[in-house]
C-alpha cells in the first residue's frame, strides 16, 4: 500500500430515514473508500437504529490518532449510537479499540464485508485465531477479527454506484506478499490475492452502464495482481481483457504501481490505449538505493529513471506521480540529496511526500531514527520541489484543449489528473472539452 494511497483523507457518507442516521466514516486509501460503499450497502439491511461504522487506517500512528480522536468526538455528540470500528487499524490492534468505552464493536477487514457482523450484539467477544484473553478485551464490547493471514481468497463485491463521487473504484487485489521494513499494512490486510477477471469485468460495466465515466483500478499492490489466480494473469492482460470486454467504458485508471512488477502487457496499454489515462503514480519512497534496500524495497533508482524514460517513449505525453518517505531511518544529508535529484531527473509531477512515521511492530522502527525537526525539513524540502514541477506542468497545458472529468461544479480534472477550474455548473461525472486559458500555481484555467 502506498503512502498516496494511504494519506489521511476522512470521508462521510449517510443513510438518513427520519431520525435515523446510519453513517460510515473513512480514513485513509482508495481501497477503504471501496469498501466502505460495501459497509453502506450492509448497513442498509439494519433495523432502525443509530450506528456510525469507522473504517480506519493504520498507515501511519497519526492516521489512528486522528481516528481515535473522532471516535471520542462522535459519541459525545451523538451518546445514543452504536458506534463499530473496523480497518487495519482495528485488524491489527483490536485491543486498544475494544478499551475504548466509546466502541460497541469491532470488526476485522474480512468481517466488515459481511452484513450479519453488523447484527451482533450483546457478546463479550467472538475472535477466530487468537485468545481474547491475550488481546485483553473489555466484556461489554464484541469482537469479531479472525487471522487475516489465513484468508485466501477477495470475493468481488459488487457496488453499483458511488455516492458524491465522479469517478468509481473497483478493487482487484487485497493484501501484499511483500514486507517492507516500515509498512504494518501486510498485517492488517494479509498475503496478497486477486479478483477473478470475470468478476472484475462484470462490475465495471454495472458501474459503466450506471453511467460512470471513469473508473480506477485500486488494491495493496495491484501490479502483484493475478499471482494467486488460474492462469497467473498479470495486470496488463487483465486490463485488455477489461476494456475489451467493456467498450462502453470511457476512461481507465491506475491506482499506484510498483516498477518491479510491470509487465509487457501494461506497458503495451500505455503504449496504445487512449482510454487508459497517462497519469501513473509510482510507489517510489526513496531515490537512495541503500536507503530502498534498507526498505526492503524491490527497485532502485536506476529501475524507477528507465521505466520513467521507457514509459514516455511509449507514450510522450505521460505525467508521473510518486510517493516519497522522508527521513527514513539512518537518511543522512548525501542519501536524501539522492531523493531530490530523482525528482528532477525522472520528471515527477504529482508528489506525495511524508515524513517517515515509525510504526510499531516493523523492523524500521527499530533502526536508528532521524530527528522529527529534519523528517518535516527535508519533507517540506521536497512538496516545494513538487509544487515548482506541477507548476510548470500547468503552464506548459495553456492554450491547449483538455479532455476533463466533472468532479464537482466549478472543478474537474484532466486525462493527465491536473485539476481545473471551470466555469459554470456542469453534472458530477461528465466528460468535457475545455480550452486552458491560463494556471496558477495549482490549478488550470478553462476558458
Amino acid at each position: 500500500m502506498s503512502e498516496e494511497e494511504s494519506s489521511l483523507k476522512l470521508s462521510h457518507s449517510h443513510i438518513l430515514n427520519h431520525s435515523i442516521m446510519k453513517q460510515v466514516i473513512t480514513f485513509g486509501c482508495r481501497l477503504n473508500a471501496y469498501e466502505s460503499e460495501v459497509i453502506k450497502k450492509n448497513l442498509e439491511g439494519l433495523a432502525d437504529e443509530n450506528i456510525a461504522v469507522f473504517n480506519t487506517c493504520a498507515v501511519t500512528s497519526e492516521a489512528e490518532r486522528q481516528a481515535r480522536q473522532a471516535i471520542r468526538k462522535y459519541r459525545k455528540e451523538n451518546p445514543a449510537a452504536r458506534i463499530v470500528v473496523t480497518g487495519c487499524a482495528a485488524q491489527i490492534t483490536p485491543a486498544k479499540y475494544s478499551a475504548m468505552p466509546e466502541v460497541d464493536l469491532v470488526l476485522g477487514n474480512e468481517e466488515k464485508l459481511d452484513s450479519k457482523n453488523y447484527q451482533v450484539s450483546g457478546v463479550r467477544c467472538q475472535v477466530s485465531g487468537e485468545k481474547a484473553e491475550i488481546w485483553n478485551l473489555k466484556p461489554e464490547t464484541s469482537v469479531l477479527v479472525n487471522d487475516i493471514m489465513s484468508v485466501r481468497e477477495t470475493a468481488s463485491h459488487l457496488v453499483s454506484g458511488f455516492e458524491g463521487r465522479a469517478r468509481a473504484f473497483v478493487q482487484v487485489q487485497n493484501g501484499c506478499n511483500h514486507r517492507c521494513t516500515f509498512c504494518i499494512i501486510p498485517y492488517g490486510r494479509g498475503n496478497s490475492r486477486s479478483v477473478a477477471v470475470g468478476e472484475i469485468v462484470t462490475e465495471v460495466r454495472t458501474l459503466a452502464e450506471a453511467g460512470y465515466n471513469e473508473i480506477v483500478l485500486t488494491g495493496v499492490d495491484i501490479t502483484d495482481y493475478g499471482l494467486d489466480l488460474p492462469g497467473k494473469p498479470s495486470l496488463g492482460q487483465m486490463m485488455k481483457r477489461l476494456l475489451k470486454l467493456v467498450p462502453e467504458l470511457k476512461r481507465l485508471r491506475l491506482s499506484s504501481i510498483d516498477v518491479a512488477e510491470i509487465d509487457n502487457d501494461l506497458l503495451d496499454l500505455i503504449a496504445g490505449e487512449p482510454r487508459l489515462m497517462p497519469h501513473l503514480h509510482l510507489s517510489l519512497q526513496s531515490g537512495d538505493d541503500m536507503i530502498l534496500k534498507r526498505m526492503k524495497r524491490r527497485h532502485l533508482r536506476k529501475d524507477i529513471l528507465d521505466f520513467c524514460e521507457k514509459a514516455r517513449k511509449l507514450r510522450p505525453d505521460v505525467v508521473f506521480g510518486a510517493d516519497i518517505i522522508a527521513g527514513f531511518p539512518t537518511e543522512t544529508e548525501a542519501m536524501f540529496a539522492n531523493t531530490s535529484r530523482i525528482i528532477d531527473e525522472a520528471n515527477l509531477t504529482y508528489l506525495h511526500v511524508f515524513p517517515y512515521s515509525s510504526r510499531e511492530g516493523t523492523p524500521a522502527a527499530k533502526m536508528p531514527q532521524i530527528a522529527k525537526n529534519i523528517r518535516k525539513e527535508r519533507a517540506a524540502e521536497l512538496r516545494g520541489k513538487g509544487g515548482k514541477n506541477l507548476a510548470e506542468f500547468l503552464q506548459s497545458r495553456i492554450g491547449k484543449t483538455e479532455n476533463i472529468i466533472i468532479e464537482k461544479p466549478g472543478f474537474g480534472r484532466t486525462e493527465h489528473f491536473a485539476p481545473v477550474k471551470l466555469n459554470g455548473d456542469a453534472v458530477s461525472g461528465a466528460l468535457a472539452r475545455v480550452e486552458i486559458s491560463d494556471a496558477d500555481a495549482e490549478h488550470l484555467i478553462a476558458a
